[in-house]
């Protein structure tokens, strides 16, 4: 039986194409700074966000700490939303590795966070005080594409203060999708308001590996030392590079597939019985299971060979490799669960829901 697996668009394997493009990228020393896909690479990406420049980096996780490293100066602050994955999800890196001081503040269901309270939290300068210097925002945020109005007035206030702003990008390409028409306008769209976006290719793009940080000159600058420092000198990285590159070229319209699914997945499981679907907007569907049920549905579903993840309530994700035969099955199994009343125990599965 194939497994149709829904947790994440990160189990995602390289397409047949993208494998040839990694087997035919020219390859240097991007250390050196001489690997030519590397190279290509960066200088497509910082053209697509409208940047100065940008940089390949290994994950997610790296592109947002080089960032915070780049903005801030030990001491500094930087204000985010209490469940966001640069403050909950990425070890602390900023406050271990850089002395940045991270404010969270509460967060409204669609990952909004008051901009009173941003202001609020803004510290005078004063020695007394971390000096705040940098908000970060994320987009999409489970799922929920952030609107152009509330992305307006946060990045608007955080410069009325002399802050810099920082976008976690790493589905911000289902944002522009989500928004309709040319998706690369989209995006332009989004992150003209930004001064750094990080941007990943391991998600719904379907790259192995990696992501990029994009912004000024001087700020990619700073972020290659930092990069050094945290080990992501990748010598012949080109292979890596390439497979980004296929993904950019080749990978971005597809994701309203991707949208189409979700919205099949949230159809189908509508109007069960305990059960509700939270939200479904772009690839991702979150769903609460009455009664405490959940891990017992994630393991009826895992026996029918459909994986999801429990950590911050029941969440599907499809990506390239689901097909609406998949979805189908996991409907299919999610209904059986519950006209049958299965009540039997299970162990809560492991792992993270975040990515």
């Amino acid at each position: 039986m194939t497994t149709v697996d829904l947790r994440s668009d990160t189990v995602t394997q390289p397409t047949p194409a993208m494998r040839e493009a990694m087997m035919a990228a020219p390859l240097g020393d991007d250390v050196f700074g001489d690997d030519p896909s590397v190279n290509a690479l960066q200088d497509k990406v910082a053209a697509l966000t409208g940047k100065e420049a940008a940089l390949f980096m290994a994950s997610g996780t790296q592109s947002n700490l080089c960032a915070m490293l780049a903005h801030c100066e030990r001491g500094d602050e930087y204000i985010v939303g209490q469940n966001a994955h640069t403050y909950r999800y990425e070890g602390g890196g900023a406050a271990v590795l850089g002395s940045i001081q991270p404010q969270p503040l509460a967060q409204n269901a669609v990952g909004q966070m008051q901009l009173a309270d941003i202001a609020a939290a803004i510290k005078p300068d004063d020695p007394h005080f971390a000096r705040t210097r940098l908000l970060c925002l994320e987009n999409t945020w489970n799922g929920h594409p952030m609107p152009a109005e509330y992305l307006d007035q946060a990045t608007a206030l955080a410069r009325e203060h002399g802050l810099a702003v920082h976008l976690d990008g790493a589905r911000v390409f289902n944002a522009a999708v989500a928004a309709g028409g040319d998706p690369f306008t989209a995006l332009r769209g989004i992150v003209d308001r930004f001064d750094s976006v990080s941007v990943c290719f391991s998600k719904g793009l379907g790259a192995p590996v990696g992501s990029a940080l994009c912004g000024s000159k001087e700020l990619i600058r700073r972020a290659l030392r930092w990069r050094k420092m945290l080990g992501g000198g990748l010598r012949q990285s080109g292979l890596l590079a390439a497979a980004a590159h296929h993904a950019l070229d080749h990978h971005v319209q597809r994701l309203a597939d991707d949208h189409a699914l979700a919205q099949r997945l949230a159809q189908g499981l509508a109007g069960i019985d305990g059960l509700a679907v939270r939200s479904a907007q772009t690839n991702i569907v979150f769903v609460d299971v009455a009664n405490g049920r959940g891990p017992d549905l994630l393991a009826h579903l895992a026996k029918d060979g459909v994986l999801a993840t429990g950590l911050i309530g029941l969440r599907f994700v499809t990506h390239l490799d689901v097909d609406a035969a998949g979805i189908d099955r996991a409907i299919s199994s999610t209904r059986a669960f519950f006209a049958q009343g299965a009540t039997a125990a299970s162990t809560r599965p492991t792992g993270s829901a975040v990515y």
